[in-house]
């Protein structure tokens, strides 16, 4: 596959993720948030272990069953409050805060495994939480529940980017992704099963919003996504994945009617300026930083 076809079908991933937000939203108004987690990761695992059923047959071990049961865990913790987050949040806000996954990385790495963190990543930090300032503070300096929660849910997709990043060197990382979305939906089935009543969509949105979750934002995400980043580099994965909030922004001004104020596109910009240059700038070769750069012109001379 060619780098320019293989970034085509991440920026398709990145659209139909950018999408679910308002799928959620839509999802929301005939189904409980548990069990609308559920059917989405329950359909997804099955189509993908469906289409892959001799892989997962033929390698399947211990070692594997207890890395994606971690991670169907996070998996459900990311979007548990990403969905309820989207109960009190716009699809604009939601979109922004939960990309800040690009800068809660490497500030994890930091934080646990003691990595030196790049200036560029310093700084991209310090844009970013301006930007959320900037889009979740009211007047009276309070921010929204669903603010919160949609921030909670990108520091715990960063913990699912880092245990993954560990998982794979040692498990098959297709046969990971699959049964995640198992575990995912299992423990979805259960929670619903306690505090909800499990039911299937009773109306044409529900089931729209369903299949489009299940089908384009997990399966059809989950699956072209490590396929197409092999022919690419992740510092273009990683940029192309920044348009998810540009998108479900987008999604959300067209089908909802969803504007922020000029406070807001304030923040989401810096936001967007933090994760660039996490991103971009922070996996630069040492020699080829521009500031490290001119210091060694300098040095020549």
């Amino acid at each position: 596959m060619k780098p320019r076809k293989a970034e085509l079908l991440l920026i398709m991933v990145t659209l139909f993720w950018g999408s679910s937000y308002i799928f959620m939203k839509m999802g929301l108004d005939s189904l409980g948030e548990f069990n609308l987690i559920a059917l989405r990761f329950g359909l997804a695992f099955i189509l993908a272990a469906i289409l892959f059923h001799k892989r997962l047959r033929s390698s399947i071990n211990l070692r594997t069953l207890k890395y994606a049961s971690l991670l169907g865990l996070l998996l459900l913790g990311v979007f548990t409050c990403i969905t309820f987050g989207l109960q009190t949040t716009t699809m604009s806000n939601a979109g922004f805060l939960v990309a800040l996954t690009v800068v809660f990385v490497p500030m994890l790495e930091v934080l646990v495994f003691r990595k030196k963190v790049a200036p560029p990543q310093i700084f991209g930090t310090v844009l970013a939480i301006a930007g959320i300032g900037l889009l979740t503070l009211n007047g009276s300096l309070h921010i929204q529940p669903g603010d919160f929660l949609c921030i909670l849910a990108a520091l715990f997709y960063a913990v699912q980017i880092l245990v993954t990043a560990r998982a794979v060197k040692s498990c098959d990382s297709l046969n990971i992704g699959i049964l995640q979305l198992g575990f995912a939906g299992g423990y979805a089935l259960v929670l619903s099963a306690i505090f909800e009543a499990p039911s299937l969509p009773s109306s044409m949105p529900g089931w729209i919003a369903i299949l489009a979750l299940g089908i384009l934002c997990s399966a059809c995400g989950f699956i072209l996504q490590p396929v197409a980043q092999q022919y690419t580099t992740p510092t273009r994965t990683g940029l192309i994945f920044s348009l998810e909030p540009v998108f479900a922004a987008f999604f959300g001004y067209w089908f909802a009617g969803e504007q922020l104020s000029l406070q807001g596109y304030a923040g989401a910009a810096l936001v967007m300026l933090g994760i660039v240059a996490s991103e971009l700038l922070g996996k630069m070769p040492a020699d080829s930083h521009p500031l490290r750069g001119l210091k060694k012109r300098r040095a020549h001379l």
